[in-house]
C-alpha cells in the first residue's frame, strides 16, 4: 500500500504507545509466572501479536479485550508447538532459549527478513547445553532440554541473545551465568530485561562481565503489572518537534532503561529546544547544527536522527552503526536511499551514515518493508517542499499500527 503525505507541519500533544520492548518481556515473564497477570495494553503491534501467538502455542492462555491483557501462565507446556515469529527478532531470540528450557520440541518459523537475521551464536550457546537444532536458520526445530551453567557469549552481536538466555535461566534447575566475551552493546535493553524479571521476582546479579541467575529462582506475578511508554516510537514525534512545530509526548518514563530515551539529549545537541515535566517531553524547533553521534547503544534511533540531520546545518555522521544493517532492512543503505530520493546528499560507510544537511524536496521512497523507514519518511514529509509518497507503508504495523492516525491527530495529511 502506498500513502502520499503532502507537506504539512506537525504539532500538538500525543500519548506514547506501550513500549514494544517492555511488552515482549512482560508477556514472557507473565507466561512463566505462578499465577494470572493482568495489565493495561491500549495498543498492540504485529511484533507483540507474534509473541502472544507463540506463548499461546507454548501453552499460555492470553486474552486481550478492552485494552486489558490477561495472561494465564503455562502449566503444562505443549510438547511439539509451532512458533510463528512473524518478522519479530525479539520474539525469536527471546523464545528460542525459553522453549529450550521448557524441554519441548518447538518448531520456529518466520517471515520477511527474519530468517536472514543472525541467531548462530545463540544456537551455539543452546547446543552447548543439551539442545539440538535441526538447522542453523529458520525454519528449525529444537530438541532436548536446556541445562544451566556457564554461557560464554559475545556482547556486541545482539543484546537479545543475552536477554533471551536470562529469561530462560530461571526455568533450569541449575540457574546459570552469562559471561560476556566482548563489550556489551545496547546494554539498556539488557537492563530492561533485568528490571522486568525483578518485577516478577527474579534477580539478575551483575559483576563485571558476568550476569548470574541463582538456582531455585522462580517467576512470581507482582500485585501490579505495568508497561512503560515507548521511547523508540516516541522518538519520531520528538524529531518532528525539532524540525516542524512543537510536539509534546506524554507517558514517557525519564528513568527508563530504554536506551532510546537519549533522543532527548541528542535533539538538544542538534539545537532543538527540549523540556521535560513529569512524564511529558516537549520538543520545539530551533536552528539545528550537524552532529557526530555514536549509534552503538541506540541503533533504532538512526532513522529519526537521520531525518533531523537532513535539515541541520552541516554534515552529520552517525557512526558505529554496523548492526543497523542487520535490522528489518539494511537501515544504513535504506536511509541513504530514502534521503537521496528526497534530495539530500548522503554517503555510506561500512558502519556509518553521513548526511549533508540541505532541503528535503519530496518524492517517492520505498520503505523496504521496514517500519522505522516508514515513520522516518513521514517525518521528512513535514519539512519537504513537495509531497512524499511512501511505498509499502503497511510495514509500520510491525510496531505502530496507529501511526498514521496519530500523524493526522498531530495535523498531518494522509492521502
Amino acid at each position: 500500500m502506498n500513502v502520499k503525505l503532502p507537506p504539512c507541519p506537525l504539532g500538538g500533544v500525543i500519548s506514547a504507545i506501550p513500549s514494544k520492548s517492555d511488552v515482549h518481556r512482560t508477556l514472557i515473564c507473565a507466561a512463566l509466572s505462578d499465577k494470572v497477570s493482568t495489565f493495561s495494553l491500549p495498543a498492540r503491534s504485529a511484533d507483540v501479536e507474534a509473541t502472544v501467538r507463540c506463548l499461546r502455542a507454548l501453552g499460555a492462555s492470553i486474552t486481550i479485550a478492552a485494552d486489558t491483557c490477561r495472561v494465564e501462565p503455562i502449566t503444562t507446556p505443549n510438547k511439539a508447538p509451532v512458533l510463528d515469529c512473524g518478522e519479530s527478532g525479539s520474539t525469536l531470540r527471546f523464545l528460542l532459549p525459553v522453549a529450550a528450557a521448557l524441554g519441548v520440541d518447538a518448531t520456529f518459523t518466520g517471515h520477511g527478513r527474519l530468517p536472514e537475521r543472525p541467531i548462530g551464536e545463540l544456537l551455539d550457546a543452546l547446543t552447548a547445553h543439551g539442545v539440538t537444532a535441526s538447522a542453523p536458520h529458520l525454519p528449525l526445530t529444537l530438541h532436548g532440554n536446556l541445562s544451566g551453567g556457564d554461557f560464554p557469549l559475545a556482547g556486541d552481536i545482539s543484546s537479545q541473545y543475552i536477554s533471551g538466555l536470562l529469561l530462560a535461566l530461571p526455568l533450569t534447575k541449575q540457574g546459570g551465568d552469562i559471561l560476556l566475551t566482548t563489550p556489551l552493546q545496547s546494554g539498556g535493553y539488557v537492563d530492561m530485561t533485568r528490571r522486568t524479571m525483578a518485577r516478577f521476582g527474579v534477580d539478575v546479579c551483575v559483576k563485571g562481565n558476568r550476569f548470574s541467575v541463582e538456582s531455585g529462582s522462580h517467576y512470581r506475578t507482582p500485585d501490579t503489572v505495568t508497561v512503560e511508554g515507548d521511547w523508540s516510537n516516541a522518538a519520531f514525534w520528538l524529531a518532528a518537534g525539532a524540525v516542524s512545530r512543537e510536539v509534546t509526548v506524554n507517558g514517557l518514563d525519564l528513568d527508563s532503561a530504554q536506551g532510546d530515551r537519549t533522543i532527548l539529549s541528542l535533539l538538544q545537541a542538534f539545537g532543538a529546544d527540549a523540556t521535560q515535566h513529569n512524564d511529558a517531553v516537549t520538543v520545539s524547533p530551533a536552528p539545528l547544527v550537524a552532529q557526530n553521534i555514536d549509534m552503538g547503544e541506540i541503533p533504532d534511533l538512526l532513522p529519526p536522527l537521520a531525518v533531523v540531520a537532513a535539515v541541520a546545518n552541516g554534515t552529520t555522521r552517525l557512526y558505529n552503526a554496523a548492526r543497523c544493517r542487520l535490522k528489518e532492512c539494511d537501515r544504513i543503505h535504506g536511509m541513504a536511499t530514502l534521503l537521496t530520493a528526497l534530495g539530500i546528499g548522503v554517503e555510506e560507510e561500512a558502519d556509518a551514515l553521513i548526511i549533508h544537511g540541505g532541503t528535503l524536496r519530496g518524492g517517492t521512497v520505498d520503505s523496504q518493508n521496514d517500519h522505522r523507514l516508514v515513520m522516518a519518511a513521514a517525518i521528512a514529509a513535514t519539512r519537504s517542499t513537495a509531497a512524499v509518497t511512501i511505498r509499502q507503508s503497511e510495514a509500520v504495523t510491525k510496531s505502530y499500527p496507529a501511526f498514521f492516525a496519530h500523524y493526522e491527530q498531530l495535523g498531518g495529511h494522509v492521502i
